[in-house]
């Protein structure tokens, strides 16, 4: 593992994995804006099968397109998970009906076991900002862009207590695609849950 949080986009070979470009920047930002963990000022794009991807406590999977692992990509998987990293996948197109969300879970589910509901009481909620509701709902969601559903919980898979696995139809792609400096416009930092997992996966 890395000295400091260096935040890792992970890249496989099918679909789009770099359609959240800002994401990472604005991550990077919250974490050294809120917390005194000491984070790299620049993220990572890690192959997904490649051996780097255990350099890396985290890594951070998106995309609109549907996603096909190669054998190699879910041993590498397998092997992080096993070893004990945490994947964060968020489907870009907040769409339980679209093609990422059908391919991913099944991918997820061959290389780490099945995806199950996160209570909205679980500590990934208090472990920095405390959201007391669960995931917070983003304007995609509220303006019905995709499923026209409002996820009222994130999915995981646990392991011994601690989740390997962070699943999200919500979009936070979209939510926190923009640059930093526009926090400013903001009455609350929409990036907060993502320095929780950020926290998490960092501490558990």
């Amino acid at each position: 593992m890395v000295s400091e949080f260096v935040f890792a986009t992970v890249q496989y070979e099918s679909g789009d994995w770099d359609s959240a470009p800002l994401v990472p920047a604005n991550l990077i930002d919250s974490v050294a804006r809120y917390t005194s963990i000491p984070v790299s000022p620049t993220g990572v794009i890690v192959p997904l099968s490649s051996p780097d991807l255990m350099r890396y406590p985290l890594v951070y999977l998106t995309g609109h397109l549907p996603v096909r692992l190669s054998d190699a990509e879910r041993r590498s998987l397998a092997r992080y998970l096993d070893r004990g990293g945490m994947l964060f996948v968020d489907d870009h197109n907040h769409d339980v009906d679209g093609q990422f969300h059908k391919t991913v879970t099944d991918e997820i589910r061959r290389a780490a076991g099945p995806l199950v509901e996160l209570p909205n009481t679980h500590p990934l909620y208090t472990t920095f900002f405390h959201f007391d509701d669960g995931p917070p709902t983003t304007s995609q969601e509220l303006n019905g862009w995709g499923d026209n559903l409002v996820h009222r919980h994130l999915m995981a898979v646990v392991r011994g207590g601690r989740i390997v696995v962070l699943y999200s139809n919500k979009d936070y792609s979209s939510e926190w695609g923009y640059h930093p400096e526009n926090k400013r416009f903001l009455s609350v930092d929409n990036t907060r849950l993502g320095v929780n997992i950020v926290v998490y996966a960092l501490t558990r």
